[in-house]
Order: C-alpha cells, then sequence, then structure tokens
C-alpha cells in the first residue's frame, strides 16, 4: 500500500456509526488505527443517541485523529451517515459499520483502486457472508435483485455499508429519511463511476442486529421514493399529469356512454360505472393539478438555491495557439 500523507487536509475521511456498541468500541478503534496506518486520515464516529457506556468507550480510547459526533436522541443510520460525512473534511470519504462485522483493512485497498482507476464509488461485496440464511441473506438477495433490476444500477449488494467515495460525490447525495439503503442510486444521479469489490465480512460478537424483517416494507417504500428521483424528480408533470389525463379521458367516454344511453332512455341512476365515471374525472383532475404544483416546486427547488439540474465532471482548456504571420 503506498503512503500517502496531506499537507492542507486528510486525504481520508471515515464515516463510522455507532448505536449501542459498547462492547465493541476498544477493538473497533485499535483495528482501525492499525488497518489505516500510514494514511492521513480522521476517523469520525456517529453515535446515535445510544443507551449504554459507547460514549464513554470512544473516550477512553479515541485518539488523536478521531472526532466524536453526540447525538441528543436515535435519528436512525442514515442520519447519522449525513452527519458524519457533513463534518468530514477528507478528498476521499469512507463509511463503515459500528458493529466489526466491516473489516477496516479493505479499506487502504478500496482507496487505492479509487485513487489508481479514478472511481467516484467503490462499493463493498460482502463475499462470504456471515449471517443468518434464512432471516438475512435470502431477503437480503431478493432485496438487492428488487433494487437492482428496477433502478438499473448493477451492484450486488446493496446492504454492505463499507464504500470508499469521492467526498464531492458523498457530500451531493442529500441523504433523508432511511435512505442509506439507496446511496448507489442516489450516486448514480450525479453521474458517478461506481465499481464494487469483494471484502471480509465478520460474525457480530458482541451486542444485538439493529435490522429484522420489519425492515423490508420500508426497503420498497423506499424504492418508490427512489423510482421517482430517477425518473421524474425534474419533470413530475409528466408522471401525474400522464396518470391523470389517462384518469380524465377514461372517466370523459365512460360519462359520454352513459348520456347516450340516458338519451335513448335507459335509467343511469346508480350504476357502478357511473360513479366509476365521476371518480375517474375528478381523480384525473386531481392528477394534472398535482403535477402542475409539483413542476413548481421543483424549480422553487433549484432557482431558489441557485441549484443546477446538471453537474460538470470537468471542464478542458486548451491552449492558445499563435497564428504565424
Amino acid at each position: 500500500m503506498t503512503k500517502f500523507y496531506s499537507m492542507n487536509k486528510p486525504l481520508l475521511s471515515v464515516v463510522v456509526t455507532v448505536y449501542n456498541e459498547e462492547e465493541n468500541i476498544q477493538p473497533l478503534l485499535k483495528a482501525t488505527y492499525e488497518a489505516l496506518e500510514g494514511i492521513d486520515y480522521e476517523l469520525i464516529l456517529v453515535e446515535d443517541g445510544a443507551t449504554d457506556g459507547t460514549v464513554a468507550e470512544v473516550k477512553k480510547y479515541a485518539n488523536e485523529r478521531t472526532k466524536l459526533i453526540i447525538f441528543n436522541k436515535n435519528y436512525g443510520q442514515t442520519t447519522a451517515l449525513a452527519a458524519g460525512i457533513d463534518m468530514a473534511i477528507g478528498t476521499y470519504i469512507a463509511t463503515m459499520d459500528g458493529d466489526l462485522q466491516n473489516d477496516p483493512t479493505d479499506i487502504p485497498t478500496m482507496l487505492q483502486k479509487a485513487m489508481d482507476e479514478d472511481w467516484d464509488v467503490v462499493a463493498g461485496r460482502r463475499a462470504n457472508r456471515k449471517d443468518g440464511f434464512v432471516l438475512r441473506k435470502i431477503p437480503s438477495k431478493i432485496a438487492n435483485w428488487v433494487i437492482r433490476n428496477t433502478t438499473k444500477v448493477y451492484l450486488n449488494d446493496y446492504g454492505c455499508t463499507l464504500r470508499v467515495y469521492k467526498a464531492e460525490i458523498a457530500q451531493g447525495m442529500g441523504l433523508y429519511g432511511e435512505l442509506h439503503r439507496f446511496i448507489p442510486v442516489l450516486a448514480k444521479e450525479q453521474g458517478a463511476r461506481m465499481t464494487e469489490m469483494d471484502v471480509k465480512h465478520h460474525p457480530r460478537i458482541h451486542g444485538e442486529s439493529k435490522y429484522g424483517l420489519s425492515r423490508t416494507f420500508k426497503v420498497m417504500a423506499d424504492l418508490i421514493l427512489m423510482l421517482f428521483f430517477q425518473k421524474y424528480f425534474q419533470r413530475p408533470i409528466h408522471l401525474f399529469g400522464g396518470i391523470g389525463l389517462i384518469a380524465f379521458l377514461v372517466g370523459v367516454v365512460i360519462n359520454f356512454y352513459l348520456l347516450i344511453l340516458k338519451l335513448i332512455g335507459e335509467d343511469i341512476w346508480g350504476r357502478p360505472i357511473m360513479i366509476l365515471g365521476f371518480i375517474l374525472v375528478l381523480g384525473g383532475i386531481q392528477f394534472i393539478t398535482t403535477g402542475i404544483i409539483a413542476e413548481i416546486i421543483v424549480r422553487t427547488y433549484f432557482e431558489s438555491q441557485d441549484k443546477k439540474t446538471y453537474t460538470v465532471r470537468s471542464v478542458f482548456e486548451g491552449k492558445a495557439v499563435k497564428s504565424e504571420v
């Protein structure tokens, strides 16, 4: 591993989220310090409202490169990651779980790959995952397949927190809610060039997993949001307006059909199709109106903050050529 040092800021910021990991702190810090020997780095631990002795353990074993962010309550992993990434000042940012299942010895190799091959994101892929087969591996494989094939962001392991990013990518993702599972999708939306590599994975020794099958429904709900961001965030009228226009036209056709029946003397009162026609017309108008309002909100979002709807990777300026006289 090549040794890296920086005069102004660290090359690498390592962000680790910890929540009730009291027994893991000392071995986590020891392993991280040893793994990053020779790299100019900072270690940012985000304590997400722990109720045990996690803070005391960090203060006991932390060295001069370590920062600790302490939340006043539990906000969740996404918010904790966002806080750590916001505070990071390194050129590259690595993220990792604090439960000792990720191995910090993988970080130097991932960093080297990102630098040598100019990747914006190097994602970890747990090649030999040490988790329960039924409750963890099977749901994870299903979720990975669904996310991969619906978002068209082809990574194999969305659940692996161990990743290395260029700082501008990590700090431009806009992490909210529980979107940490979809970080690769958010990065791709910025035009990030991504790759993945096998990383080590260890069984949990201390503490309990914070995840279970209950998160499945949250993942699916967030997936719908991600698909909206991917396809319609800058043009919501195409989604809401399209649905609304179809509903409105179908409703008009139904009502026109009922009008013809009424004119030839048939009784149409109380027919379910009449109720359906009115619902489709009114619903179509509401969808179209929602699309227009969403378009106004999107324009306000970009223009009020002077945000751009595009990202420029680089600009090349050629040298001026003197003309021959």
